[in-house]
C-alpha cells in the first residue's frame, strides 16, 4: 500500500515529466539537430548497409583505390610491393619481406564518411558551406586512411609484433582525432 508521501512524490515525477516533454520543441535548434541527424544517419545506413554493402561492390572498389593510393605512397618512399586487388574480400597490400595487411570493408572509412556527412549536413551553417566542406572532409579522411594503411605495412614490415596495437589504438584514435577536428573547426567557422 502506497502512503501520501509516496503518491505524493509519484504525481511530482508525472508532473516533471510531463512539463519536459512540453520544454522539448523542434525550433530549439539542439533538438532539430538530433532529429535531422538521426534520421539522415538512419536513411544512409540502409542505403549503404542494406543495399550496398549487400547488393554491389562499392566497399571492394574503395578498398582497391585505397590499396592503390598508398601502394603508390610506398613505392615513392622507395619500397618495394605487392598487392591483391581482385574484387573480393581479400585485399592486400604490404612491402616485400612482410606478410602485408588486409584491408576488409571496416577498414575503407566509408561508415566515417557518412558520420562525418550526417553531422555536417544536420548541424546548423549555410547549404553553400555544406556542398564544399562535405566532399572536403571525405577527401582528407580518405588521405588520412591511404596514410594509415602506408602505416601499417611499414609497420608490418619494420615491427609486425606492434601491427594489432597500432591498428586498434593508435591510427583509431589518430583517424577519429582527425574527424572531430574537422566537426570542431565547422562548428567554429561555419555554423
Amino acid at each position: 500500500m502506497i502512503n501520501s508521501n509516496q503518491q505524493e512524490i509519484q504525481d511530482n515525477q508525472k508532473i516533471q515529466n510531463k512539463s519536459f516533454l512540453k520544454d522539448i520543441r523542434l525550433s530549439d535548434p539542439r533538438v532539430r539537430f538530433v532529429i535531422t541527424a538521426a534520421s539522415v544517419y538512419l536513411l544512409a545506413y540502409v542505403i549503404y548497409d542494406l543495399i550496398f554493402k549487400k547488393y554491389t561492390l562499392f566497399d571492394e572498389h574503395v578498398i582497391r583505390i585505397i590499396i592503390n593510393n598508398a601502394d603508390e605512397v610506398l613505392r615513392r618512399l622507395g619500397y618495394k610491393t605487392f598487392k591483391t586487388t581482385d574484387l573480393n574480400d581479400f585485399q592486400v597490400l604490404g612491402i616485400h619481406g612482410s606478410i602485408g595487411v588486409w584491408v576488409g570493408k571496416a577498414c575503407d572509412a566509408v561508415s566515417l564518411f557518412i558520420i562525418f556527412s550526417v553531422f555536417i549536413l544536420a548541424f546548423p551553417g549555410r547549404q553553400r558551406d555544406k556542398w564544399w566542406f562535405v566532399p572536403f572532409g571525405i577527401l582528407t579522411i580518405h588521405i588520412i586512411n591511404v596514410f594509415r594503411v602506408v602505416g601499417l605495412a611499414i609497420i608490418t614490415y619494420h615491427a609486425p609484433e606492434w601491427l594489432e596495437f597500432n591498428h586498434t589504438y593508435t591510427f583509431t584514435f589518430l583517424v577519429y582525432s582527425y574527424i572531430f577536428a574537422l566537426w570542431i573547426w565547422w562548428v567554429n567557422k561555419y555554423a
